[in-house]
């Protein structure tokens, strides 16, 4: 299998391959898993939350800046960061893939290791999904997740008087990706960022008082402006309220960058934003970062309008 390409194993057999390495489910939320048209999940109190992510070779990865077991974690964490947060717990991973015939079976299989590793990391399996052929390397990923007897985060639960905490770290996949864009692969704690993110899942638990909570794919800013503008308010950052870390103060000095600028609008660390009531309602190891005011729905920094944003797929910028 060492030189062998999927299109010279076949579509079912590379099915087999894969389900072969990813971990079996004994968990009771999953009573049929993968080998039928569908898998069968439970949720408790009766509502399901779903979400997909997509990556595109060149887009979200590249196969020369990361290993297939990177790309298999990222995919799979991205998708359980947004389950977490809704307020949920993950039950299971759907994956889908696109393959050109000429991809080793055996960068599928560190895929699928990596998809499986993440997943473990928060009690979850991979129970089906689906393989096509295509022109390059497209990763789908579903993930679903119970509330149990809670009720979903919203974003539009934000209201004056209320403050913004953040778990989790933020900027360091941005100077990972300017690291790896000019032909550097280190600090390893900043490129490796960028390959695999860390979702600080257990702090996203802990949070069983936030009245909005979202993760952090696209830049605070960018992503705080969701729910300012779902919530209809305004969402002040105070950047005082951050200490920049040792590694991206030497990441900016060394390339003329700014440290500041990559936690506010640097996205894919999947860390976790949410607003609470008070003060006394911020979990232990959350950070508050700012507050809620009444006003045309806005993101500001410091009091003042930010030019600075995260990431868009569609901007010309």
């Amino acid at each position: 299998m060492s030189d062998q390409t999927v299109g010279e194993l076949g579509e079912f057999a590379l099915i087999d391959a894969i389900a072969s390495r990813l971990a079996k489910s004994s968990a009771a939320s999953v009573p049929v898993g993968i080998g039928d048209d569908s898998a069968v999940v439970s949720a408790k109190g009766g509502n399901v939350v779903a979400c997909l992510d997509m990556l595109t070779q060149g887009v979200h990865f590249r196969l020369d800046w990361s290993e297939a077991s990177d790309i298999g974690r990222k995919a799979a964490a991205q998708n359980l960061a947004d389950i977490f947060a809704m307020g949920a717990s993950p039950t299971a991973l759907l994956v889908g893939l696109a393959l050109p015939q000429e991809t080793p079976v055996n960068w599928v299989m560190q895929l699928a290791d990596g998809l499986s590793a993440e997943a473990e990391l928060v009690g979850v399996t991979v129970v089906g999904g689906d393989i096509v052929r295509g022109d390059s390397i497209v990763i789908s990923v579903t993930a679903l997740g119970e509330l149990g007897n809670s009720q979903a985060i919203l974003r539009s639960g934000a209201m004056p008087g209320h403050v913004v905490a953040l778990a989790g770290r933020i900027g360091f996949a941005q100077a990972g990706l300017l690291m790896l864009s000019r032909g550097f692969r280190s600090p390893r704690v900043l490129v490796g960022a960028h390959r695999v993110p860390e979702p600080p899942y257990d702090l996203a638990k802990l949070a069983v008082h936030a009245t909005s909570m979202i993760d952090i794919s696209d830049g605070l800013v960018s992503d705080l402006g969701h729910i300012a503008a779902a919530s209809g308010v305004v969402i002040d950052i105070e950047t005082n309220s951050f200490e920049i870390p040792e590694a991206l103060a030497a990441a900016a000095s060394a390339f003329n960058g700014n440290a500041m600028e990559w936690i506010l609008t640097g996205g894919e660390d999947h860390a976790f934003a949410a607003t609470f009531k008070t003060a006394l309602d911020v979990p232990s190891g959350w950070t508050i970062i700012g507050s809620v005011a009444s006003g045309s729905p806005s993101v500001t920094v410091d009091g003042a309008e930010y030019l600075g944003r995260g990431w868009d797929h569609f901007s010309t910028n």
